[in-house]
């Protein structure tokens, strides 16, 4: 028998095809519930205010605090990329996926609360770096077992609309609390002493607040999913030999499912893509468009429910066409809207006969960078959770943050570099838009490496036992 032939013969069900599911509409409210939660760590902390508060002037500028974030970013992204395997794989063989969903995200709740501690002085900046870059970590492990849990709540022929609605989910839960943010915080609609901005209490309070809405939306998934069954012959493994299985199941999967691989390696060059024009969308709002701290709010809730839509409808297109499609053509549009922001810039232009000011430009594009994250997003969570073989989809989504996380350092290298190039070249305050230009070049490279890559239907991967 030869080798295709073999590997066909061994090829076990996926997760998502086995039958072992926990599926109903409540249970799948309930995991939708933590990526609403979710939105208050990344919309709330890392995009639309308190990273706009560690890069403002009180840290000792726009420009450098930009470049000690980015930075602390690519660190938090190494250690992500050297861990998230092993723990998603322990998690599968200790059948302790929710617990272990469960300690990693009071981690990123606790740590998003001693933000509250971080003053608008220089020297705080590194310690506000350091929590965000650490709760990166920790929400990218949670975000392991979170995403390998979608294999056990929704079926073959909704797997792409669960997905879609939980990113949707997560845009909305971002408005509500962008929202709350907005009128307790930022433009309280009443006096009170968390409006203070005195040493920035209001928005150290914000650190508190998106805490507590963490923690609390991301409590029912605990109550309403089952724990992963624990496999029947789980064999336990030191720290240091669940590496030597992690390469030997790499090596199975690329004998047995290459595009599994090259998936892996293109989805990880275009993630970190998305992710930086989240991270640092808010930034350049205000620093280079000159967004006040509301109006970037403002614009973070227009962008959330933009985003939604994109999100939910993605997803019942990748049931349809499927998750290879979506992500494509997400990504063309992201590559069109986010030249456009850094051609145009914050200069006045004349378009079909309309004058537009720089603040236009940043609303228009801006909402169709946030209409094409979504459904990229949604559909490549779907595309790897079509693929998991039962018992291994913790470790393969942990792969899946691994290779993402290996590149990590891309977006927001290019981003720090291509400012720095700019410093001495451009007017002051004008580098700042020329990170964009590095964020776009990942985005590029992502979406050329997944040409080849034969869509899920035409790939499978073999199991491969602990032992």
């Amino acid at each position: 028998m030869d080798t295709a032939s073999a590997a066909e013969a061994t090829q076990p069900p996926s997760e998502l095809e086995s039958g072992n599911r926990a599926t109903g509409k409540g249970r799948v409210l309930a995991w939708a519930a933590w990526d609403w939660g979710s939105a208050a760590f990344n919309a709330v902390m890392t995009t639309f205010v308190f990273t706009v508060y560690l890069t403002s002037n009180a840290f000792g500028g726009e420009d450098q605090a930009s470049a000690v974030l980015g930075g602390a970013l690519a660190i938090a992204g190494l250690a992500i990329a050297l861990l998230a395997p092993v723990t998603g794989q322990r998690s599968d063989n200790g059948g302790r996926r929710k617990l272990w969903l469960g300690v990693n995200t009071v981690a990123v709740a606790v740590l998003t609360g001693l933000c509250f501690f971080v003053f608008p002085r220089p020297e705080f900046l590194l310690l506000g770096v350091t929590l965000i870059a650490l709760g990166n970590v920790f929400f990218e492990f949670a975000g392991v077992n979170y995403n390998a849990m979608l294999a056990q709540i929704s079926t073959p022929t909704n797997i792409g609309k669960v997905s879609g609605f939980g990113w949707g989910m997560g845009y909305l839960g971002g408005i509500v609390a962008l929202l709350v943010v907005l009128q307790l915080f930022v433009q309280p609609s009443f006096d009170w002493f968390g409006a203070s901005t005195e040493d920035s209490l209001n928005i150290r309070l914000v650190a508190v607040f998106s805490a507590l809405w963490f923690f609390i939306f991301a409590m029912p998934v605990l109550f309403a999913v089952p724990e992963l069954p624990r496999p029947a012959r789980a064999k336990h493994l030191g720290f240091l030999a669940s590496y030597g299985l992690l390469l030997r199941r790499i090596k199975a999967i690329y004998a047995t499912s290459p595009h599994t691989i090259y998936f892996l390696l293109a989805s990880a060059v275009f993630r970190d893509g998305l992710a930086a024009v989240f991270t640092f969308g808010g930034i350049i709002a205000a620093g280079t468009f000159g967004f006040e701290l509301s109006q970037v709010i403002f614009f973070a809730i227009f962008g959330n429910v933009v985003a939604a839509v994109g999100a939910v409808v993605g997803g019942f297109l990748d049931d349809r066409v499927g998750p290879k499609a979506v992500i494509m053509g997400s990504l063309v549009g992201l590559l069109v809207a986010g030249t456009m922001i850094l051609v145009l810039g914050n200069g006045s232009y004349v378009f079909f006969g309309t004058a537009w000011a720089g603040s236009t430009t940043f609303w228009v594009f801006g909402l169709f960078l946030c209409l094409f994250v979504g459904p990229a997003q949604s559909s490549s969570r779907a595309y790897l959770a079509r693929l998991a073989p039962n018992g291994e989809t913790g470790e393969l989504f942990g792969l899946y943050a691994t290779t993402g996380r290996a590149v990590s350092f891309l977006a927001p290298a290019l981003f720090t570099l291509c400012i720095t190039v700019a410093t001495p070249l451009v007017a002051a305050g004008e580098a700042q838009r020329w990170g964009i230009l590095g964020i776009m070049v990942v985005l590029l490279a992502g979406l050329l490496v997944l040409l080849p890559v034969k869509p899920p239907n035409k790939t499978s991967i073999a199991l491969v036992p602990a032992s």
